[in-house]
């Protein structure tokens, strides 16, 4: 529809900004689930506040768990100070419905959980939810000892009846579709009574970082978990059955939200700071800063006692085209595809084939809407191949995908005339994004 199509601002001049990101949808999320299954009380601070994390925390309220938001505004540094209390249920409740939207973390990450509620949880979601693979959280929680309605389908609806205990012990799962999969075992599996020790017996697990993210999580709220990276065995983790502690645990900024602002100094020659960003994190964002650096720009830690204090990227007028393997960092390929866009020569960006399982299929959708505005995207196998052409205006749909949203409005920055359609969707992990493109643009 002509009134959901939001006009991306075309720079005039090289950008010049500082941006708060907002906190990880990643972090924020398993940090919730993880606060709600502790032997007390506990604080996340500076979270997310979007349509995922507030559905995660819906899902938490409706089996018990009492999350309280509280913002001071008083406070410095990144979220203003925003901080959810959480204080666990005595005894996890049922019967109870949980709306998953189209949030992977909600709908792989609660239904390990509910297995531990006293009574039947039933999960619907948005329409795409129904086509997302889920087949590896409900076949394994099976194999555990769940019993699951979900029609045959291996998906959504589907309600899990909870017992108030799960036995726990090894399973084998196929996470060559979503290191989600993982995740969600590893988040609960302090709580079932063996614990729990997950193969993947699939070719390959996307998203490496993120695994990699959960487990020291679980072991910051006091989690014993024995993992491929520490010497263990190839393929394997082991969660040991135990109480975990509830903690003051603050949210890094979402790394991945950067792209869209660190595209943007790239793409007019300018300077971006993003506050805050960690020297150590286990977020997949990080490789933004090795990945664009070959692209054509460079970056560097500002200095503690600058204004500015955080990670400074800045680009050069040029973009180069690059060949790289997104296997473990997929969600930055919609930015880096725009970025790869206006390159000065070809791309190939590949390893990316469960990208096709998202909030929509992303390769397809990048292809289509790039080549629409006049642009050369080829689908391979398992990536895109990227050949600049000059581009022109046109309607940049976004499939309800935040990210394909974020996409378009760096084309926008040198293509005059692009009309995203429901820009909206940004919401799911950055909220107030065109307020924030247009402050970063000095438009606001």
């Amino acid at each position: 529809m002509t009134d959901s199509l939001w006009p991306a601002p075309v720079a005039t001049t090289a950008v010049d900004a500082t941006v708060t990101i907002p906190g990880s949808k990643s972090a924020t999320n398993r940090a919730l689930v993880l606060a709600a299954l502790a032997d007390g009380p506990g604080w996340v601070r500076r979270p997310l506040r979007s349509r995922d994390s507030q559905l995660m925390a819906d899902g938490l309220r409706a089996l018990g768990v009492t999350v309280e938001e509280t913002v001071n505004e008083a406070s410095g540094g990144t979220g203003g100070g925003e901080a959810w209390r959480v204080i666990p249920a005595e005894r996890l409740r049922g019967p109870a419905q949980v709306d998953v939207g189209n949030a992977g973390t909600v709908m792989r990450f609660l239904p390990p959980l509910a297995t531990l509620v006293d009574g039947p949880v039933h999960f619907d979601g948005d329409p795409r939810s129904h086509e997302r693979p889920q087949h590896g959280v409900i076949d394994a929680l099976r194999t555990l000892g769940a019993r699951i309605d979900d029609g045959g389908r291996g998906g959504f609806p589907l309600t899990v009846h909870g017992t108030g205990a799960l036995d726990g012990g090894p399973v084998e799962v196929d996470a060559s579709s979503s290191s989600q999969f993982i995740s969600a075992l590893l988040l609960s599996g302090a709580r079932f009574n063996n614990g729990v020790e997950i193969r993947n017996v699939g070719a390959t697990v996307p998203s490496l970082p993120h695994i990699r993210m959960t487990v020291d999580m679980i072991r910051k709220a006091g989690g014993q978990v024995d993992a491929p990276e520490d010497g263990g065995e190839k393929d394997v983790w082991r969660v040991t059955p135990g109480a975990l502690i509830g903690r003051d645990l603050v949210v890094e900024p979402d790394l991945s939200n950067a792209a869209p602002f660190f595209a943007a100094a790239l793409a007019t020659g300018g300077r971006v700071v993003v506050r805050d960003w960690p020297k150590h994190t286990y977020q997949p964002g990080d490789q933004l800063r090795d990945i664009f650096s070959a692209m054509g720009g460079s970056c560097r830690f500002v200095n503690k006692h600058s204004a500015d204090e955080g990670l400074e990227f800045t680009g050069t007028g040029k973009i180069h085209g690059i060949e790289v393997d997104l296997h473990d960092v997929g969600e930055l390929t919609p930015v880096i595809a725009a970025v790869a866009a206006l390159a000065d020569s070809e791309s190939h960006l590949y390893g990316i084939s469960h990208l096709r399982l998202h909030e929509t299929d992303r390769l397809a959708a990048l292809a289509k809407e790039i080549n629409d505005l006049g642009g050369d995207v080829r689908e391979t196998e398992d990536g895109l191949r990227i050949r600049p052409r000059p581009l022109h205006g046109g309607v940049f749909h976004t499939y309800e995908d935040h990210r394909l949203a974020t996409a378009a409005a760096v084309l926008g920055l040198v293509v005059d005339g692009v009309l995203v359609e429901n820009v909206a969707t940004t919401a799911k992990t950055l909220p107030d994004f065109p307020q924030m493109w247009a402050d970063l643009l000095g438009q606001g």
